[in-house]
């Protein structure tokens, strides 16, 4: 069968394989966030957290994972949220990421794993002035609720 090309007629909307994403939806305050699970390697309860002296305040120290140190970082600091405050739900999430290897982030709670299509995800526009809207990708609608689509290279960046 030939192949069916969308410049060809102009008028199909032709679904690929890689339009849906899935997304494991975390809490921070009362806002829900979410991290395309490609980067995510683990979830591991909250442990021992080393401190690690001059750092920014957002790193919070680094862990031992299986003989592999690995530094965590405060997502609510980083967003210029209230501290962090560890409950039975906290969760440390291992990710890896292309430019800034494997980081750990500490997280209030891990909700679910979400897949959406392109056309449930509204992209952001930027603004200069609001830091914190840099850290998100887009806002991802699932069960009639809004998703913020972290952009977790901008979250890794060392800015602060």
């Amino acid at each position: 069968m030939d192949e069916l090309k969308v410049s060809d007629m102009g008028l199909y909307n032709v679904k690929t394989e890689g339009e849906a994403i899935q997304y494991i939806v975390i809490k921070l305050g009362n806002e829900q966030y979410g991290i395309d699970i490609k980067y995510v390697d683990n979830i591991v309860r909250v442990q021992h957290i080393t401190r690690v002296p001059k750092v920014a305040d957002y790193l919070k120290g680094v862990i031992n994972l299986r003989g592999e140190v690995i530094p965590v970082m405060s997502l609510r600091i980083k967003m210029d949220l209230p501290a962090d405050e560890m409950t039975k739900a906290t969760r440390i999430i291992i990710l890896k990421l292309e430019q800034h290897g494997t980081i750990g982030v500490i997280v209030d709670e891990v909700k679910e794993v979400v897949t959406l299509s392109q056309e449930e995800i509204e992209k952001v526009a930027y603004d200069d002035k609001e830091e914190r809207v840099n850290f998100i990708l887009g806002v991802g609608k699932h069960n009639g609720e809004l998703i913020s689509l972290l952009d977790l290279n901008a979250v890794a960046m060392e800015n602060k």
